[in-house]
């Protein structure tokens, strides 16, 4: 028996990819009426000197206050009547905060974007999807953005 969708979880960062799987999410919400969750996770950069590891108090502050506004400002533009939309802000790693939200909010679904990155850029930076696709407790639906 098929499995209903109640709640959508659509990881964001911002970018053009993410709002392309956003729209899509929105879209299934609507049709599904379905509830949508958008997580941005964020990670606080180190610095390492000789004695120590540093993230200062105030980095930390400003990249946290930059990330809540503009995760606020994504949920107000992408109300629509008749689908709930929450915002939940993680610090961490993007590919474990994800799945660790999806399980925590009972997440029906995963819609993500993909960057589609290939060769070097792929082995230096990752694919975030591909990590969430191989560890999610629930289907993912990967997304490509607008053609580069």
């Amino acid at each position: 028996m098929p499995r209903s969708i109640e709640r959508i979880l659509v990881p964001h960062d911002f970018s053009e990819t993410a709002d392309a799987a956003l729209a899509m999410a929105l879209d299934l919400a609507e049709k599904m009426r379905a509830r949508v969750t958008i997580v941005h996770a964020y990670e606080v950069p180190t610095y390492v000197f000789p004695e120590s590891v540093v993230a200062t108090a105030d980095l930390v502050g400003q990249i946290r206050g930059a990330a809540e506004e503009a995760l606020a400002n994504l949920k107000e533009r992408t109300q629509r009547p008749g689908v709930q939309v929450d915002a939940v802000l993680r610090q961490g790693v993007a590919w474990s905060e994800i799945d660790r939200a999806a399980k925590e909010l009972g997440a029906d679904l995963v819609v993500m974007g993909t960057h589609g990155r290939r060769g070097v850029s792929r082995a230096l930076i990752g694919s975030v999807a591909e990590k969430v696709v191989r560890t999610a407790s629930c289907p993912v639906l990967t997304v490509h953005g607008p053609a580069a």
